[in-house]
């Protein structure tokens, strides 16, 4: 299927002109905006919208290298010129769609699933970016179409586990800019054991971007960030495995923690794909969900602003998403126009309620899907989702990456945070009858 498919990079702005993927470029020589990766939808429209379906849905963990990966079972409609020899994947994707019906009960929300991307191989959504862009740096690096030092990223912490896990399958070197001390412990060890250059930085992550920028300019490392549109390009596999999971139908709502902003961008790109080529009828509505501390994008859209401006972002339990500065803000935007959508904020208390909430009904969530599910509650209680529509949160990350913030909030150690379901252990001796005791004040089951 894949014979006769091309895509390249174009800018998002609209300039002529376009470039191979294998080309080391970030930006449009024309106007210095952004890129995205285009597809020949002329091609792709040959095939119809049942053909898509049947072939997508014949792809399952049996299949062949690739196509057993959730992002390249898709590879028509993501990178159909790189060679299977090229490709470096960890069999990501394929995440599960949880429906949380005693969630959606707490929140008033008619159906609620969870997709759970956390459960990929690094532990985050990063995996399903990272892999298109490490296969298309290794295959310009074979056909000598691109010379670099190092393939690097700037990180809050999920970016560099996935850039260090797929540099060390390909022997690619990683190097990996974090803000210093503002990183789980579990997120700073991930890159460590995979071998790449860490450097911890005493400034922020948009401080870390900054340098990574300059970097990249200067030719002595690939970027790796979601600036670099082939992440995108990985990441809005999710939108096509919602639907999938749903039998090719899309839900009315999808709510997403969002601070760099390209999965914003990423799902947009997906489901308009999917619209486009008659997989599907229509895109849902998308929620930008952002914490209360770094929200430059709903401070736009609430201003009614047609641009994002740069923030200094505070300090926020949701790490992976304290970032001021969103280089994908402009593609975000755009999504959201496409997609009928609204930006909503979360406090550190009604996130770090939110997900104590969802880990009660056993989701285990990281903070990031604990602003999602905040700001779904807000939203659902302000009347803007209906009382009949299906809702599905983006888990971006595993909530093993955050043990520190979990118990922070059981032990009533969170800043600005109300532990209204701290479950603290309880200390007794060794002896049966207090065991007993404590056992028989849990009262009668549910």
């Amino acid at each position: 299927m894949t014979a006769g498919l091309r895509a390249a990079f174009r800018c998002f702005a609209g300039c002529p002109g376009e470039h191979p993927l294998t080309r080391a470029i970030y930006t449009c020589p024309r106007c210095g905006g952004l890129l995205a990766v285009a597809h020949d939808m002329d091609a792709l429209r040959r095939t119809s919208g049942e053909a898509w379906r049947a072939l997508f849905s014949s792809r399952g963990y049996g299949a062949p290298a690739p196509y057993a990966s959730g992002v390249w079972s898709k590879r028509e409609w993501v990178a159909p010129e790189v060679t299977d020899a090229d490709v470096v994947s960890t069999v990501e994707g394929r995440t599960p769609l949880c429906p949380a019906p005693r969630l959606a009960a707490e929140l008033g929300i008619a159906e609620l699933a969870v997709k759970q991307s956390g459960t990929s191989h690094t532990g985050s959504f990063k995996d399903l970016g990272m892999t298109v862009l490490v296969s298309v740096v290794r295959q310009a690096l074979r056909e000598g179409a691109a010379q670099v030092r190092a393939i690097a990223c700037a990180s809050t912490g999920d970016t560099s586990a996935a850039l260090a896990g797929y540099g060390a399958i390909a022997g690619l070197p990683v190097v990996v800019l974090l803000p210093r001390g503002l990183v789980s412990t579990a997120q700073l060890v991930q890159p460590l054991a995979h071998g790449a250059k860490v450097l911890a930085l005493d400034t922020d992550f948009d401080g870390c971007m900054a340098i990574i920028k300059e970097l990249a300019a200067r030719g002595l490392v690939y970027l790796a960030n979601s600036m670099n549109p082939l992440r995108i390009e990985g990441q809005k596999t999710v939108a096509f495995e919602i639907a999938e999971q749903r039998g090719w139908d899309v839900p009315d709502w999808v709510v997403l923690p969002s601070g760099n902003l390209g999965n914003a961008a990423a799902l947009h790109a997906g489901f308009a794909m999917m619209a486009d080529l008659g997989v599907t009828s229509r895109l849902p509505r998308l929620c930008v969900a952002q914490a209360a501390r770094a929200n430059p994008m709903v401070t736009a859209f609430k201003a009614g602003a047609s641009a994002v401006s740069p923030m200094r972002a505070g300090e926020t339990l949701a790490t992976a998403i304290r970032i001021g500065n969103p280089v994908s803000a402009p593609r975000a935007m755009a999504a959201l126009a496409a997609m009928r959508g609204v930006a909503e904020e979360a406090t550190e208390d009604e996130l770090a309620e939110a997900a104590a909430r969802a880990d009660r009904a056993g989701l285990y969530t990281c903070p990031h899907t604990g602003v999602a599910l905040a700001c779904a509650k807000k939203l659902r209680a302000e009347g803007v989702i209906g009382p009949r529509e299906s809702v599905v949160v983006v888990s971006t990350a595993s909530g093993l990456k955050f043990t520190e913030f979990k118990l922070a909030y059981h032990e009533g150690r969170a800043a600005d945070v109300t532990s209204r379901l701290a479950n603290a252990p309880i200390a007794l001796p060794p002896d049966v009858e207090r065991v007993a005791e404590a056992i028989a004040a849990l009262g009668p089951s549910a």
